[in-house]
């Protein structure tokens, strides 16, 4: 939608930068990202001769060259094949795929089938509007500044709006209710941009892109120095926001907001901008910008008055105007710290002499704050060193955040505005040609501009049959990118369906008092309220153990447990019910944290783990170790973030005696199993379908079986339809996300780099319930050695409790953060040893026939294989000269490179979930239609499944069709996880065809059939059974912890990546220059989604290590109510977006490697790459290491993840932090 709105209005074909920049306010961060910038690329037109020459499509043999790319590709194989001298058929195509042109408001050139906005509702006169909504809400919409004033005088505190881009915040989160609103979006006097000879007239309602396009106008027609405050407006909201939010939010709406982290509140403050004010009777008062906020969230506007315009007058000859932002990410997210600075140099004699200055802060108090002290001292002084350290000094005591600030972050916040006033004195030294700048200081103040993205994919087409090893697209894709596949929420409710909505925990440890629905009965639309007491069977569910309740009963053990749930006849009405339901606490004290839960041995009962190998005391103390070292690593939690929330649709049928649901689930069994329960009915009777999900990652394996359970009791009850679809915010607070870990290490190694022994202890943060944390563990236990031979190995395990929301499975399910820990300690001892550590690593690796810590043998080792690949590949030696000569040159900007690699187990650790059904059916006319315990949630497995099918059947891909997954086609499916389900519904799906074959070999070898569907068709009048049911059980494994023995993992998937990043050591901020991946993924089933798995891998876990963070009510955070989750949506939890993709991403998979453990040689892929991301993490604190090393400090220092650039700022300790914090610096992390 983003990249239609923008072709249908350029006049022009797009750009590749305007390409990207459209699409970065989209999140899909699975994606990668890189495919959807390589797809959309092909609008630019960079290559006209794909577009004119309709030949140059198609190569010798019928094979389609993509436009996009221009290489081989199978985007186009479904369109029909073309005579080369059909001159009609050319004509044809070119009227299809002709370029669409430009209109404002005719439809006539733009063909047929295209929807666009109706050309006669732009043609339509406006006419003024009054409208009544709910809860006695009224909506005007005035066309005249008199009407409007007219209507502010009626009610002088309604609200205005434009875009609705902060209001529709306040109204559906904040649930502000605000009686009368008034869009002032088509009053002419409001959208004047008028340009005049000594500035620029803003109307209140102009957009941010209408202001961008006239302020990039003026900068390019009017003299350069009369424009640097357009310039640096024109930064400042290039980084405001996505675009779609620029094309409503309004310049009146973003002031009168008052943020005190308003990007564009400092600026207009800085540069002199005065404000227009009328009132109800017409009269205009002008105010300076500087006087205009009077608190929090309050400006001098009295209650009939409105912002009419901004003027902002043209800079003066040697005045300069300079924005600043830092931000958890660098596009699309509210700032930290912004600021908006002006200085203006009179001259006198031979040098220049400060006149008048601004310097203005947002985030640092409750307004966006001048510094008249900083600015005064600023005036009559020269610009040169002396005032830079004075003014730095005058700075640091006027502004004051308290330790206790909301937004936490204090130390790094207080030292971004000294970095801040750095960079603003250098670029104005700069500006007036200055030669005391010191070379290496220029790096600054250098603009960053980001390059198009470059993308490559290496891969080796193994084809087994007319289907397997193929690059085939994802089989409903096209379902997706036009918006017609259906998920679960895009079930049409029945006549008599009702929404639902929960009532939930305010307390994170509290008994119970009262609960009164009394006030909730009385509600617009309310059906029922279901308590623990309205359960008709068990009200105690878990998926390992039960020891959680569907509806907290006596006790609520944190902040979002379901206490119950209203029904009513809309999602609005039932979430209103549910506030109105009263309930009453007493108060327990509650552990927030692992360190509270070690403290207390608040751990989860039956959960300690213990793994040994050799001896790890006697290594110590025998004086092998030339070295011992002790350490702590803190790994930070992450958010699901999967773009389709929780989602079911629960219905009864024939009276009650049966129980159908569609959900959003990674496991229609775990679903089926707990509706039977809490319902008290047979599973039998219990039916639950998956067509597909949105997203998984781990957060529907279980934590949606609870949602489905919820929504079953009153649709059981009432036998009515009932849905339950979470809001994102209720979504992600009670859900459950990756377990944070803390690893406490000992380790022992020679002075060569070659570990001996390590002793490890590490802790998860569990939740209040056990749900998969023990699997989380013990994959986490497994996996603590990462690809390291260890000759000595202890490795401990708990589970802690807490007062928060169950933590569960995502992907890595505990292998990741296991492996952080474990290069953690690599990295520690690369410092000690003064050595590098890729190095260190390449001393440690396993191969071929090493026995691991739990007693599994190697085989088919290829990681050596990979690792030499990928550092030829990156030319590591260069790429490291070429960092540490860029370094030497520069003091603010650094770069670092780091080589990380993985060894990720596949299997279930669970012996019993290892096995997998599916049922196959011919049909007469050779098509086959495919069911198996699988859900696809865009991992493409539906595509693989149906690829190994096909080939069974030789038959062409387009013949086999997978509908949906369901528990009364395929039963007791284990959940879509632990990367195997390739594997093992590939199996059990060969196996039911190779069944179906084996029927049908006699009647093949009498007859010799012209096609598939021949031979079926032959088969049913010769009565033979075309349907079969597979089945598969992964061989081979299985472990036993009371014994300590056995083969948890069938096999091992191998990977590599380096990346080079580059950090700004003033701000925090960092982009990742280059990433390269090297995987082996034997004989890929289907190497094209193979590789985008890799890349939403990749580009996920370079999230979790720096850019998400969780932050939580606990000690860390005590500005956050106690046990709530503060980052609770994408306003405060900040994904990966476009511009967070590497500049450069290779990805390459092993040749020639099969593996003869999995179905036609293939390997398991979801889970494996997502750790490769850690080599941006580590790449991160190489170029830190630099930064540091300017500052005389060499010895090791703490780098938790996510490296957000609070983390990465304050660990580039120098003169603007100090003041503030120690060079080893921990920030707070929730963990």
């Amino acid at each position: 939608m983003s990249m239609y709105a923008l072709l249908r209005s350029s006049r022009t074909p797009p750009t590749e930068e305007e390409i990207e920049e459209s699409l970065a306010g989209n999140l899909c961060r699975c994606t990668g990202y890189r495919p959807i910038i390589d797809a959309f690329r092909v609008f630019a037109k960079t290559d006209n001769a794909l577009y004119n020459d309709i030949s140059s499509l198609s190569l010798q043999g019928g094979e389609f060259v993509c436009p996009s790319t221009g290489k081989p590709c199978s985007c186009g194989s479904k369109t029909p094949t073309r005579n080369k001298g059909s001159t009609t058929e050319c004509n044809a195509f070119h009227e299809m795929h002709g370029p669409i042109s430009h209109s404002e408001t005719d439809g006539s050139l733009y063909t047929d089938k295209e929807l666009i906005f109706p050309p006669e509702l732009l043609l339509r006169k406006l006419v003024p509007l009054n409208l009544s909504g709910f809860n006695g809400l009224k909506w005007y919409r005035p066309i005249t500044l008199l009407h409007l004033l007219e209507l502010k005088a009626r009610y002088p505190n309604a609200k205005l709006v434009v875009g609705n881009t902060e209001i529709g915040i306040e109204m559906r989160l904040k649930r502000i209710q605000y009686p009368v609103l008034v869009s002032v979006s088509h009053i002419p006097e409001l959208n004047t941009l008028s340009v005049k000879d000594n500035g620029l007239e803003i109307g209140s309602s102009v957009k941010l892109s209408e202001l961008l396009k006239v302020l990039k106008m003026v900068t390019k027609e009017r003299n350069a120095y009369e424009t640097s405050s357009c310039n640096a407006l024109i930064e400042q909201i290039k980084w405001f926001a996505g675009t779609q939010v620029k094309n409503v939010a309004s310049v009146g709406g973003n002031i009168c907001t008052a943020s005190p982290i308003s990007d564009l509140n400092p600026l207009w403050m800085a540069s002199r901008a005065t404000f227009r004010i009328v009132d109800c009777k017409g009269h205009v008062r002008t105010t300076m910008a500087d006087n205009f906020f009077v608190g929090y969230r309050k400006v001098n506007l009295a209650p009939g008055e409105i912002l009419l315009s901004i003027f902002l007058p043209w800079t003066r000859p040697f005045e300069y105007v300079k924005e600043f932002k830092q931000a958890h990410r660098r596009d699309d997210d509210i700032a930290i710290v912004n600021a908006g600075m002006r200085v203006y140099f009179e001259e006198k004699g031979d040098t220049f002499i400060v006149s008048d200055a601004s310097i203005v802060y947002g985030g640092v108090a409750p307004i966006s704050l001048s510094l008249p002290k900083v600015s005064n001292y600023l005036i009559g002084k020269n610009w040169n060193r002396v005032l830079l350290m004075g003014a730095l000094e005058v700075l640091e005591k006027e502004i004051n955040i308290k330790d206790d600030a909301p937004g936490g972050m204090v130390e790094f916040r207080k030292s971004l505005t000294l970095s801040f006033f750095f960079k603003y004195f250098l670029w104005v030294s700069y500006q007036m040609d200055a030669t005391d700048i010191p070379a290496s200081d220029l790096s600054a103040i250098q603009s960053f501009r980001r390059p198009s993205i470059i993308g490559s994919q290496d891969y080796e087409i193994m084809k087994h049959g007319t289907a397997v090893g193929t690059p085939e697209i994802h089989l409903s894709s096209k379902l997706q990118v036009t918006g017609e596949a259906q998920y679960a929420d895009d079930m049409a409710m029945p006549p008599n369906g009702l929404h639902s909505a929960l009532v939930l925990s305010r307390k994170p440890s509290a008994r119970i008092l009262s609960i009164d629905g009394s006030e909730a009965t009385s509600s617009p639309g309310f059906v029922g309220l279901f308590l623990a007491k309205d359960v008709p069977g068990g009200n105690i569910i878990g998926p390992a153990v039960a020891d959680e309740e569907l509806f907290a009963s006596e006790f609520v053990t944190c902040v979002g447990q379901a206490i119950g749930v209203v029904v009513a006849d809309t999602h609005e009405n039932a979430k209103l019910a549910a506030r109105k339901v009263h309930v009453e606490y007493e108060e327990l004290p509650a552990i927030l944290s692992i360190e509270d839960a070690i403290r207390s041995e608040s751990f989860i009962p039956n959960t300690g783990r213990c793994l040994l190998k050799g001896d790890v005391e006697l290594c110590f103390e025998s004086g092998q170790c030339d070295k011992v070292i002790e350490g702590e690593v803190q790994v930070g939690g992450q958010e699901h973030f999967y773009l389709e929330p929780n989602s079911s649709l629960v219905w009864t049928m024939d009276g009650g005696n049966e129980v159908h649901m569609i959900s959003s689930t990674q496991a229609p069994q775990k679903h089926q199993k707990y509706v039977a329960h809490v319902l008290n009915l047979p599973m039998s009777k219990v039916v639950c379908k998956t067509k597909r999900i949105g997203g998984g990652f781990g957060g529907k394996e279980t934590r949606s079986a609870f949602l489905a359970a919820v929504a079953s009791v009153p649709a059981y009850l009432l036998n009515r339809p009932v849905k339950i679809t979470l809001d994102r915010d209720i979504d992600m607070m009670i859900t459950g996300q990756r377990h944070s870990f803390i690893g406490k290490y000992k380790v022992g190694f020679r002075n060569d780099g070659k570990v001996l022994a390590l002793d490890l202890d590490i802790y998860s943060n569990g939740g209040n319930s056990l749900d998969l944390s023990l699997g989380v563990l013990d994959r986490a236990m497994f996996h603590s050695d990462n690809v390291y031979e260890i000759p000595n190995m202890r490795v401990k395990g708990r589970v802690c409790f807490t007062n928060m929301p169950t933590n569960t499975a995502f992907r890595g399910f505990g292998g990741p953060q296991a492996m952080l820990i474990a290069e953690n300690w690599i990295q520690r001892i690369a410092t000690e040893l003064r050595r590098c550590p890729e190095a260190i690593r390449e001393i440690n690796f396993q191969k071929e026939g090493s026995v691991l810590h739990y007693g599994q043998k190697l085989q088919n080792c290829t990681l050596t294989q990979l690792w030499n690949q990928l550092k030829l590949s990156c030319e590591f030696s260069r790429a490291q000269e070429e960092v540490d000569q860029f370094n030497s040159k520069n003091r603010w900007k650094k770069r670092g490179i780091a080589m990380v690699p993985t060894k990720f187990g596949i299997s279930f650790t669970v012996k019993s979930m290892n096995q997998a059904g599916a049922l196959v059916q011919v049909y007469t006319d050779g098509t086959v239609l495919v069911t198996h315990g699988g859900v696809e949630m865009g991992q493409g497995l539906h595509t693989k499944v149906a690829q190994v099918a096909a080939s069974a059947f030789n038959i062409s891909l387009s013949a086999v069709f997978i509908s949906e997954t369901s528990t009364d086609k395929v039963p007791n499916a284990s959940p879509t996880a632990a990367s195997a389900s390739s594997d093992l519904y590939g199996a059990a799906v060969l196996d039911a065809c190779e069944q179906i074959k084996a029927r049908m070999e006699p009647i093949a070898s009498k007859n010799n059939f012209n096609s598939f569907a021949e031979l079926a068709s032959a088969c049913y009048s010769e009565r033979i059974d075309l349907s079969a049911h597979g089945f598969y059980i992964t061989p081979d494994i299985g472990y036993d912890w009371k014994t300590g023995k056995g083969d948890p993992f069938r096999y091992f998937t191998y990977g590599a990546a380096f990346s080079e990043v580059e950090i700004d050591t003033l701000s925090g901020d960092f982009h990742t220059r280059a990433a390269n991946i090297f995987l082996d993924l034997g004989y890929s089933l289907n190497p094209a989604i193979d590789v985008g798995q890799i890349e939403g891998a990749f580009i996920q876990g370079l999230g979790w290590v720096a850019l998400e963070e969780l932050k939580w009510g606990d000690a860390a955070h005590k500005w956050i109510p106690s046990g709530c989750l503060y980052t609770c949506g994408p306003g405060t939890y900040k994904i990966p977006t476009m511009n967070d993709v590497p500049f450069k991403l290779s990805v390459s998979l092993l040749k020639g490697a099969p593996n003869e453990k999995a179905i036609h040689s293939s390997k398991a892929v979801g889970e494996p790459p997502f750790f490769l991301a850690s080599a941006v993490f580590f790449a991160i604190k190489d170029a830190i290491k630099s930064a540091r090393v300017d500052e005389g400090l060499t010895d090791w220092f703490p780098l938790d993840n996510p490296a957000t650039p609070e983390r990465i700022r304050m660990a580039c300790s120098d003169q603007f932090t100090k003041p503030f914090a120690s060079p080893n610096i921990r920030p707070k992390l929730s963990i």
